[in-house]
Parts: structure tokens; C-alpha cells; sequence
């Protein structure tokens, strides 16, 4: 199993040479945790409603739904998704006929018009760009750079042929034509059309010959080749729209070339989100080209088989990435515009695939709109999403649980925690691939307290492509760590091994109490608890990781505790390393406590904050180190980490901490 390796290599430091930042006094008002490993409803004050628990089942993600006065309610597995079955739209014998007939290569036009001249090709339909793009990459653009995550490169050194490998951001960003919303967002239409055709001619010419298969280079796979034609499509006026005619002859030869070699080799497809990415376009090219109704019809058969294999029953897609749903949700409403500018109707099958896609993206929300992150994804800005989710044109709620998909979300008063209480995807739909489960991020009125590193997705930008497989690490996560080792094995090209197979989760509602003593005078008031253990260090340590956390209703206290449970009656001698570890948000100053047990936490917003750790034997220090973090933009921010980390008897051990707004 990969090792997780330092973060910050390289890096320049930020803090002092102590490590402790600011001296911020701490005071000791937040209260000691007590004893270890008995971190239950009592602890809290409270009392909870036990249920009756759900028999596990293969792989199993079970537990407990909250509430009061109710029995459990069996969480689905996490590792068995149900895949989203959608029959392909009713169409009369005439058309299943046509469509059977251009499956096995007879061409559109013959199949329209066998009698009658072909079309000439043209577009039949303008298609108004339902996606701003970024202003700012627009108006690198027109000074002559491609701007990815932060980093430019000048347009006259990219090799548009690919013999050069280009880093996996840039080469979705060039080869997948996804800059022209950019463009298009910087400036009116006849400012930046010559930019667009000045880089389009350019690539035109570097990939005048369409290989025999995909993975010919990044230019022809099955992905970017998608987004390429459907960008191609959906911004026809941007490249169109110029006086140079051999050009627009020039693009629309490569549009219905490209169209043709999808049709043939969008099977081939890298993973089912790039088949996706394939059908999408074929589909465009149906509605926009002429003699495309047995395209269309093709395409739409393709997309919606395709699209069951993506998306699990609640709407998460398999892969777990929130990069991954933004993805399909961009491509689903282009596409809806494509069928808006030939005054179709989007088939029924294909809107309800969006209307599911919203809800599990917007309970990876934080208060102020901002994505977290998980599964390589980064802090994508809220309105970057607002415009994607208005574009969409679904009006709904964040799920709390995602169960399917695996995402556990409390909102409690301001406060918002987000836990991951899944094992990883599966090797073929992760892309990028994280070791993150039982990790957490908590947010307090927009504020980030507690957050992973995120932004191995965008790697090759300003990120460093050597950080891409540490911030995929349980390291980068905020979670606890055995032997500085990942819960599940990071391998490359995005891809996980073997590791967590299996997680149990409960959830449950608290019931109102006292959170001090008897005679303390103050009372306490209802919270939520999330219990999650998973097995990915069974194999070499017999150790189970247990994590409980509980949030109070007023969002103002969490209490966690993680413990290490042995598999075996008969535990293991000796000991080993762990390391736990909380991320903490930008703008946080942070000061240790005269007696190593805790820190106190200046936000921006002026509100203070304490983490202490409770006492026990495997309890070490709290120290502040190092960390890094991916920003909106997907850019490297310097930030630090709370760690605290010893040797823990291979018989099990408990770690309890609280985390409290003082004042």
C-alpha cells in the first residue's frame, strides 16, 4: 500500500520556526474531555434513541437513520451503488430501424434521403451558451496564454500535436476546447472571434489526420475528443462567424469528420464519465448537422445506457468525485441547449439523469456556496456553481444523506459538517482517486475550520504534478493515519488499490439533556451523532478505525472520538505510529496551549474557537505543522494542520477531542 508522503516539500514555510504561529493565549474554558474511548451519548449529556440496527450485507455501508422514536433504517452499501437503469426513449419500428441501420454503419444521409442529394454541411441551428466561462482565463486568452489553475503558458508554445505531453489540466483545457467559454466571457464576440480561430487554424493543422483509435495522444481520447465537438458545436458563432471562408470550410469538415469518428469509437471511451463526454456530443452533432435524425437517435440510445452506468440510485456518480458531477451536469445542459436551439424537447430519461445530478453536489456545499473537497476535487467558488446549477434550471435542496453515494452532512445552526462515510470508488470510475474515508470538513458561517487538502484533479497547474499523489494520501485528509500508510492504496494515474472494502455508519438524532454535570446550570440541547468505522487497516495491524463525532444543534460544539479496535480476541503485541490530523481553513491564526493539550483558533471573523484532546496513555501532544490547500481556482494555498500522533498498543486505543466556539 502507497505511503503518504509529506505535502509541503518544497514548500515555503509560513510559520514560525516553533510551528505554533501567533501566540494566541489559551485559555482552559473548554473543559477537559474526560477519559478515553467512552466518547457515548451519555458523554454528551444526552439520550439517544438506540433503534433497532440493520443486518450488514456484503461490502456493507449500513446504520442507523436519525430521528426520534424510530426504528433503523439500513443504509444501502456503499461499494454496490445501484446502478440507474433508463430505457432508451419510446420511439416508433420506423426509427428503431434507423437507428439499428446507422448503428452498423449505414450513413445518415442514406438512410434520410436514399434517393436525394446530400445536404450540404452546415449547422442547422445556433445554440446559445448556457456556461459563463472565466473572465479572467478569457482575457489571458487574448494576451496570448492559456490559463489553467493559475499557471500560463503562451499559446505559441504548445504543442498542438501532442508529441509533447502536455500535464492532465492543460490537456483537458487545450485538447477539449474548453477555453472557449472563457474566451467568449471576456469580451463581445467580435473582439475575441480572431483569437478563437487564430488557436483553432493552429490546431486544425497540428491534427489534420483523425488516428485509427482513440489514445493516439490526448487529443483523441474519447473525453476530450467529446467536449471538443461539443464545444465546437454549442460556440459555432465564436469559430464561424469570421471572414476567412476556407476556415469555416476547414471547421466544418473537422466537425462532421469528428462526429463520424466518435460514432465509431465512443465505446472505446477512457471510463464511462468519457463515454458520457462521447455520446453527449454525438448527440449534438445529431441535432445540429443535417441528416442526423439516425444520429440522434443512436446517440440518445448510447447517452442514457450510458448514464445508468454512472450514477448510483440517489444521483452521486460511482466515481464519488464532485469534479466528476459538475462534469456531467455541464455536459447535460449543453446538450439541453442544443435540443432548445433545434426547438426539441429533451427526452424525459435525460432530465430526470439531471435532476438527480443536482441534489448530491449541493450537500458538498459548505455555507457560503463553496464546493468541498473530495475525491481530487478542489474548492470550486459559489458562483461558479451557482451559475452551473441556475443553468441547469433545477430548483432543489441539498440531500443530508447521500447514502448511495456515501456522504454523510449535518447542519447545525451555521455550522456545517460534511463526513465521508463510504469506502473509495472502485478502480475503474476513480480518476482521481482519494484514500478519504471517515475523513471530515466543518464549517462555521462560511468560515472553513476543518478541511482536506483537496486539488489532485488539478495537479499540473500551479499544484505540482509530484503533489497530485500525496494529496490524494489519507494524509491530506482530516483523518487519522496508521504508519504514515493509506487507508487505501494510492496508485497511479489516478486509480486506487486494495483498502477499505467495507464501512458501517449510524446516525441518529440525540435527544435533548444536560452537557455539564448535574448542578452546573447549563443546559444542553439536542444534537446529531454519526458513527462510521471502516476496515482498511485490518490486514496489517488488526485494528479497526471507529470514528463518532457529535455536533450540537447550535453548530458551536464537536466532540469527536476515534478509536482503534482490534479484529481479534487475542491482540497483537508490540505497537504502532499513528497520526491524526486536522487541516485547518485559511485565515485561521492558531496558538498552542501552555500544556500541549489543545489550540485556540482566531478566525477572520473575529470569533475564537478552541480544539483541546482528551487525556489517556496514547494521547500525544498537539502539534502544528505544514499543510496545503486547494483554492477555488484549484491553486496551491498555504495552511496549517493540527497533528497529533504517538505509538498506540496494537491492542486498541481512543482518541477523543473537542472542537468549541468560546464566547
Amino acid at each position: 500500500m502507497a505511503r503518504a508522503g509529506s505535502l509541503v516539500d518544497g514548500m515555503t514555510r509560513t510559520a514560525d520556526e516553533s510551528g505554533s504561529g501567533p501566540a494566541i493565549a489559551m485559555s482552559e474554558s473548554a473543559g477537559s474531555l474526560g477519559e478515553p474511548g467512552v466518547l457515548a451519548a451519555s458523554r454528551f449529556g444526552v439520550q439517544a434513541d438506540d433503534g433497532v440496527a440493520g443486518d450488514p450485507r456484503d461490502h456493507a455501508l449500513t446504520g442507523r437513520a436519525d430521528g426520534k422514536n424510530r426504528d433503523a433504517e439500513l443504509i444501502e452499501p456503499g461499494r454496490a451503488l445501484a446502478l440507474a437503469n433508463f430505457a432508451a426513449p419510446s420511439v416508433s419500428a420506423g426509427e428503431r430501424l434507423l437507428r439499428l441501420a446507422y448503428r452498423i454503419g449505414v450513413p445518415g444521409s442514406a438512410l434520410v434521403s436514399p434517393f436525394g442529394k446530400p445536404q450540404k454541411v452546415r449547422l442547422l441551428a445556433t445554440v446559445v451558451n448556457p456556461l459563463p466561462g472565466n473572465k479572467a482565463a478569457g482575457t489571458a486568452l487574448r494576451a496570448g496564454h492559456f490559463l489553467v489553475h493559475g499557471l500560463k503558458l503562451p499559446i505559441a508554445q504548445i504543442d498542438f500535436a501532442g508529441a509533447g505531453r502536455l500535464t492532465p489540466p492543460v490537456e483537458r483545457m487545450v485538447h477539449g476546447f474548453r477555453w472557449l467559454a472563457d474566451l467568449e466571457a471576456a469580451a463581445p464576440r467580435e473582439q475575441v472571434a480572431p483569437v478563437a480561430e487564430r488557436i483553432l487554424a493552429g490546431w486544425l493543422a497540428a491534427n489534420d489526420r483523425l488516428p485509427g483509435k482513440p489514445g493516439k495522444g490526448a487529443a483523441w481520447s474519447v473525453a476530450n475528443t467529446g467536449h471538443r465537438l461539443l464545444g465546437w458545436l454549442v460556440h459555432a458563432p465564436l469559430i464561424l462567424s469570421g471572414p476567412d471562408k476556407a476556415l469555416r470550410a476547414r471547421v466544418l469538415t473537422a466537425i462532421t469528420e469528428t462526429a463520424r469518428w466518435l460514432d465509431k469509437h465512443v465505446h472505446r471511451g477512457e471510463d464511462v464519465l468519457a463515454r458520457v463526454a462521447g455520446w453527449t456530443a454525438i448527440v449534438g452533432a445529431g441535432l445540429l448537422l443535417p441528416d442526423g435524425r439516425p444520429r440522434r437517435l443512436f446517440g440518445e440510445a448510447g447517452l442514457i445506457a450510458a448514464l445508468g452506468e454512472l450514477i448510483g440510485d440517489d444521483g452521486g456518480l460511482l466515481s464519488r468525485s464532485p469534479i466528476d458531477q459538475i462534469e456531467a451536469i455541464g455536459l447535460l445542459v449543453q446538450l439541453s441547449a442544443c435540443y432548445q436551439a433545434t426547438r426539441r424537447v429533451l427526452p424525459a430519461q435525460i432530465q430526470a439523469v439531471l435532476a438527480m445530478l443536482v441534489p448530491p453536489l449541493l450537500a458538498l456545499t459548505h455555507g457560503d456556496g463553496t464546493l468541498a473537497s473530495w475525491q481530487g476535487g478542489w474548492a470550486v467558488a459559489a458562483d461558479e456553481l451557482a451559475a452551473l446549477i441556475e443553468a441547469s434550471g433545477i430548483r432543489t435542496r441539498p440531500l443530508r444523506e447521500v447514502r448511495q453515494w456515501g456522504y454523510q452532512r449535518v447542519v447545525a445552526g451555521k455550522s456545517i459538517l460534511l463526513f465521508d462515510a463510504a469506502p473509495p470508488p472502485l478502480a475503474r470510475h476513480a480518476r482521481n482517486g482519494c484514500a478519504s474515508t471517515l475523513a471530515m470538513e466543518f464549517s462555521h458561517a462560511g468560515q472553513r475550520l476543518i478541511v482536506n487538502c483537496g486539488g489532485a484533479a488539478a495537479a499540473g497547474g500551479l499544484m505540482p504534478v509530484r503533489l497530485e499523489q500525496g494529496l490524494r494520501a489519507s494524509a491530506a485528509h482530516s483523518a487519522l493515519v496508521l504508519d504514515d500508510a493509506n487507508s487505501t492504496a494510492v496508485l497511479i494515474n489516478g486509480r486506487l488499490g486494495t483498502g477499505v472494502s467495507e464501512v458501517e455508519v449510524d446516525r441518529r438524532t440525540l435527544d435533548k439533556g444536560r452537557t455539564e454535570g448535574e448542578g452546573s446550570g447549563r443546559s444542553g440541547g439536542s444534537a446529531t451523532r454519526l458513527e462510521a468505522s471502516h476496515d482498511g487497516y485490518v490486514g496489517r495491524y488488526g485494528l479497526t478505525h471507529r470514528r463518532i463525532l457529535i455536533l450540537r444543534d447550535d453548530g458551536t460544539e464537536l466532540r469527536g472520538e476515534d478509536l482503534l479496535v482490534p479484529t481479534k480476541a487475542k491482540a497483537r503485541r508490540g505497537k504502532v505510529a499513528y497520526a491524526l490530523r486536522f487541516h485547518l481553513g485559511t485565515g485561521i491564526e492558531v496558538g498552542a496551549s501552555g500544556d500541549g493539550q489543545g489550540v485556540g483558533m482566531a478566525l477572520s471573523d473575529g470569533s475564537y474557537w478552541q480544539f483541546r484532546v482528551g487525556s489517556g496513555p496514547d494521547i500525544g501532544e498537539v502539534t502544528i505543522e505544514e499543510s496545503i490547500w486547494s483554492d477555488g481556482q484549484g491553486r496551491p494555498v498555504p495552511i496549517q494542520q493540527l497533528v497529533i500522533q504517538g505509538l498506540v498498543s496494537r491492542g486498541g486505543g481512543s482518541f477523543a477531542w473537542l472542537l468549541k466556539k468560546m464566547g
